[in-house]
Order: C-alpha cells, then structure tokens, then sequence
C-alpha cells in the first residue's frame, strides 16, 4: 500500500522553525521527486518546495526563499522540510507528494502549521 505521512506541524511564534517530516511506505522512494505543498482555506494550492529523486537539484517558490530548506534521506524513505523565519503568513497546511515526470503517484493528508503570536 503507497502511502504518505506527513509530520511536524504545529503551533509557532513568528520568527521560530519547524521542522516537516514526509514519510514514505509502498514505494520505490529513491526513483521519485518530492514536493512540498501548502494550502490556505479558500486559496489555490501553492507549491513550496521540490527535490530531485537524488536530491542534487531542490527549488523554491520565492516566498520561502532564503528560509525553507528541502532535503530528503533515501536510506530512511523520508523527505524534510526545515522551516525557518516563519510567518504567519506561512500558516497553511502542508502536504508532500510524490512524483516521476507529471505523474503524480502518491500523495499525503498533511499537516497544520500555524504560525502567530
């Protein structure tokens, strides 16, 4: 059974990190890109990060830029997420999935972020 689990989220103060754990089972994990996603109630959703198969290639929506880092650890099927300097314009939802070319294989549920004082 392909599955995602998406872990980490939670509740911080602006200016603090967290760090967002995409979990995978039932896949070749290795053979596949990684990205990370957020999603606002009523907003389209936002493509924040990616990661190549190998993890030598990541890119960034401008938004998050300079403080989102995207990585991956092939032995542990496990692709991260360091979030700092957040916002609260960074509260959103976030979720991962995973994909060869445009074809996406599988997905997560998510994880709140919320981020305020």
């Amino acid at each position: 059974q392909v599955q995602l689990v998406e872990s980490g989220g939670g509740f911080v103060q602006p200016g603090g990190s967290l760090r967002l754990s995409c979990a995978a089972s039932g896949i070749t994990f290795r053979k596949y890109a990684m990205n990370w996603y957020r999603q606002v109630p009523g907003k389209e959703r936002e493509l924040v990060a990616a990661i190549t198969s190998s993890g030598d290639s990541t890119n960034y929506a401008d938004s998050v830029k300079g403080r989102f880092t995207i990585s991956r650890d092939n032995a542990k099927n496990t692709v991260y997420l360091q979030m700092n300097s957040l916002k609260p314009e960074d509260t959103a939802v976030y979720s991962c999935d995973a994909r060869i070319g445009s074809l996406r294989v599988a997905w997560g549920q998510g994880t709140q972020v919320t981020v305020s004082s």
